[in-house]
């Protein structure tokens, strides 16, 4: 079986040594995106992992844009699967082998995710684990979607691991963080939708991939710890403006309809008395303006 390992690089000179460090303890192939990086990131990745394949965009394409740089890299020299990891993943030795071993069981599983656990330092509640805890704090087993909220939920999140989400099942959403997706099935549906730029792209895939028959799979023996925040920061202006402007467009696409009405009544409020951002994430929604957008 072949697999190709993407890695998305935009400023990412701070912690993706440890993610391809990790990563070239497994038999894959690694396709590392730089995505015009003004940290240094290219030169880093050009000087310490030479041996590795990099192809630069020269510009920020987003996390769509630039995964579908090797979405489609992969399709088109005949991989069997493809491995989006982010950069600020570092992954266990066995974390590819044990989500092949779920890929293949079934014809028509597409996509499986791992269990991701908060990489020691960065949980939400820092006091609330004793020292041993660490690393074994749950930040995705599995997954689903508040088609209520709009909101995609996961299993477990700050929970420590005791083996109570160590079953394989089933779920709505697999979160891009580490995703393995079978390239047959992306030649069905097609690579991300690039209007999302960032945020909600890949829980659209995955919806896609859903309604065309197939399967998403939690593998929980699949295990890779996860520096959350490091890319996008959490509640930062950046967030505001992809999550306000991108869940609309998501819950327009998929949601009920009880639901859209709701999202409507909701983003007029935003529009008048929401942040900055998301004021301007709302304003581009309703203007068609996606992909970058307005976010400077």
């Amino acid at each position: 079986m072949k697999v190709l390992t993407v890695v998305l690089s935009f400023n990412s000179k701070k912690y993706i040594g440890e993610c391809l460090v990790s990563l070239q303890k497994i038999n894959t192939d690694i396709l590392v995106i730089e995505g015009g990086s003004t940290d240094g990131s290219g030169e880093y990745l050009k000087t310490n992992y030479s041996e590795l394949k990099l192809i630069s965009t020269n510009k920020n394409l987003g996390y769509a844009g630039g995964n579908n740089v090797g979405l489609k890299y992969a399709i088109e020299h005949n991989y069997d699967f493809v491995w989006i990891v982010n950069p600020d993943i570092v992954v266990d030795p066995r974390a590819l082998d044990e989500a092949l071993k779920v890929m293949t069981k079934d014809k028509l599983t597409a996509v499986v995710a791992s269990k991701v656990y908060f990489a020691p330092g960065f949980e939400f509640h820092k006091n609330r684990y004793s020292k041993k805890e660490l690393g074994k704090v749950i930040w995705y087993a599995g997954g689903d979607n508040d088609w209520k909220n709009v909101f995609a939920t996961h299993y477990g999140m700050n929970e420590v691991d005791k083996g109570q989400f160590d079953k394989e099942r089933e779920v709505g959403h697999a979160t891009g963080s580490s995703m393995l997706i079978r390239c047959e099935t992306l030649k069905t549906v097609g690579v991300i939708d690039e209007k999302y730029f960032l945020y909600y792209e890949e829980n659209d895939l995955c919806q896609r991939i859903r309604k065309a028959g197939f399967k998403l799979m939690y593998a929980p023996r699949s295990t890779v710890w996860h520096k959350v925040g490091q890319a996008a920061g959490i509640g930062s202006p950046l967030a505001d403006y992809y999550i306000a402007r991108n869940r609309m467009y998501f819950g327009m696409r998929w949601a009920p309809v009880k639901t859209k009405l709701s999202l409507i009544k909701e983003s007029l409020k935003l529009l008048f008395f929401g942040r900055t951002w998301q004021k301007i994430g709302i304003r581009d929604f309703y203007l068609r303006k996606f992909g970058k957008g307005s976010y400077a």
